[in-house]
């Protein structure tokens, strides 16, 4: 009966070294539990994504022939699978066993062949069990696609198939781990945890079981719908990890963030104590003369259900400074203004910026958050230089409507701890007032009601539909709300007059985390399809 290890680990991209001390203490562990196998993740050793830099630093790869020389000294009473990174830069898998390489694994007897790298077809067809070291992403409807996929592999070939997938997060992805093992049947018989590094220890392949993200078994529907109810653990889940990974590989410990009572900024809020501590979470509030006393209150109530730091910056004399030299400035230029002005409102999103990233320049350790939103980056409603302004943005792949459900699940695992105010009111800003209405404007007053723009969004990243075909499309909004096609056609049109102007905006987000199949995070290969 074989003992194997599943060693789930995060690592680092191009921290070599870093990376093999803590592939050679899990090798020991696994040797201290007699164990006769041990299998890391793809790139290990080197991390991913890695990009261009082993072709502007090519010295790492002789570090890497170093490293695997260590390891190599360890495979003396242990068989260790992983990869390796070759001269073209791609994965080749390895076997180390009695100090050699060796061709294939045996255990109790059965022949295993090691791949690397995600499914592929050619993988479909197996004479022999395998071994597959991957560094696989996750994203809403994955989780599905690859368990169906190897179950299939393994039930239809007769085959055990052991998966081993990296955990943590590398420029904007996320690995979810969730290693496994599947029986010749098809079926899980050892599971490691999902968004958390693991040391899974299994017996004649069999082990700890445990719970795959509730959308493991749905895949993608061809509707839209705003029921995200399945997809709602996962997302919470990969975030959190996200903000983890971001702050610990790139030396931050404390958060500092806006709070203006709104949906965004809220999540926001709640992710980071969850992710990072209550304790190393500040919250700002940075009121103007127009700003509700409701959004005020709501911030407060916030930031103390949540237990974090919280302090109000009132801005509205530095915003009249501002604007007052502004005028005097545009007075002496003599060019074509614009119909409708945005100054005033983007004066007061650039002053909030300003306040953050000074307290972040003045406290050890501590990051600015962006709190815009996937649904707001596709038609440009964020502010560069003010709410994308930061050193990270976690909800940038997270439409409006699904923050809202996102919003709900928390407070239905953790307890009341978003104000019910916030999840109730309609977005806005609270940048424009409007003197008719004595309030000021909604998000969806100045744009279109969000269920109908994300699903714009929805159709655009899951069938690639262009302004044609969405004209024509009938909408599920439309269904819902009997809206004329006269009220359609202007919502679209204003949808593609803004995702136009926007394009340059997603060049200059911050770092955030990718959760969808398509995202505007990849945006050097995404342009409007008009």
């Amino acid at each position: 009966m074989s003992k194997i290890i599943l060693a789930q680990i995060d690592t680092q991209i191009g921290k070599i070294k870093q990376n093999t001390e803590k592939i050679k203490a899990k090798i020991l562990e696994a040797k201290s539990v007699g164990a006769d196998l041990i299998i890391f993740p793809e790139f290990s050793l080197v991390g991913y994504p890695f990009k261009d830099l082993y072709k502007r630093h090519k010295s790492l790869l002789k570090i890497q022939e170093n490293s695997l020389k260590e390891i190599i000294n360890l495979s003396r009473d242990i068989t260790i699978v992983m990869d390796t990174l070759n001269a073209d830069y791609k994965s080749i898998p390895i076997i180390l066993s009695n100090g050699k390489f060796i061709k294939e694994v045996l255990l109790d007897n059965e022949p295993y062949k090691v791949i690397s790298g995600e499914y592929d077809v050619s993988q479909e067809k197996q004479d022999v069990n395998i071994i597959h070291v991957s560094a696989s992403s996750s994203r809403n409807g994955k989780e599905y696609i690859r368990n169906n996929y190897i179950s299939q592999i393994a039930k239809n070939n007769k085959i055990n198939y052991i998966y081993v997938n990296s955990v943590g997060y590398n420029d904007n992805l996320v690995f979810d781990g969730a290693s496994r093992i599947y029986n010749k049947n098809g079926k899980i018989t050892a599971l490691a945890k999902n968004f958390e590094e693991d040391f899974l220890i299994t017996e004649n392949l069999t082990g700890r079981i445990e719970i795959l993200p509730a959308n493991s078994d749905k895949m993608l529907s061809e509707a839209f719908s705003m029921n995200y109810e399945d997809d709602l653990e996962r997302l919470y889940k990969q975030l959190i990890c996200g903000i983890k990974g971001y702050f610990y590989k790139n030396g931050f410990t404390k958060a500092v963030l806006g709070l203006s009572g709104g949906l965004d900024s809220t999540i926001c809020a709640v992710l980071l104590a969850d992710a990072l501590g209550k304790d190393n979470v500040v919250g700002v509030s940075m009121p103007t003369r127009i700003s509700s006393q409701g959004s005020k209150d709501d911030a407060k109530n916030l930031a103390n259900n949540l237990g974090i730091e919280y302090i109000q910056a009132p801005i509205s004399n530095e915003t009249d400074v501002f604007t007052a030299e502004l005028k005097e400035i545009f007075s002496k230029i003599h060019k074509e203004k614009y119909n409708v002005s945005t100054t005033f409102e983007n004066i007061q999103a650039r002053t909030r910026a300003t306040i953050l990233w000074s307290i972040a320049n003045e406290y050890k350790g501590m990051l600015p958050i962006a709190t815009s939103d996937k649904s707001e980056g596709y038609i440009g409603y964020a502010t560069t230089n003010g709410d994308m302004s930061g050193g990270f943005a976690p909800i940038s792949d997270v439409t409006k409507t699904k923050l809202f459900s996102l919003g709900r699940y928390i407070n239905r695992i953790k307890g009341e701890i978003i104000p019910e105010n916030i999840l109730d009111k309609p977005p806005g800003a609270e940048l424009k007032f409007d003197n008719d209405k004595g309030r000021t404007i909604t998000a969806e007053e100045d744009n279109m009601p969000y269920p109908f723009l994300d699903e714009i969004i929805w159709n655009i990243e899951h069938f690639g539909l262009d302004s044609d075909e969405l004209f024509a499309k009938e909408f599920f909004y439309e269904k819902q709300h009997n809206i004329s096609y006269e009220q359609k056609k202007e919502w679209l049109n204003k949808f593609y007059n803004k995702y136009e102007k926007a394009v340059f905006k997603w060049h200059l987000m911050p770092p955030g985390i990718i959760t969808e199949p398509n995202t505007i995070s990849q945006s050097e290969y995404y342009h409007p399809i008009v």
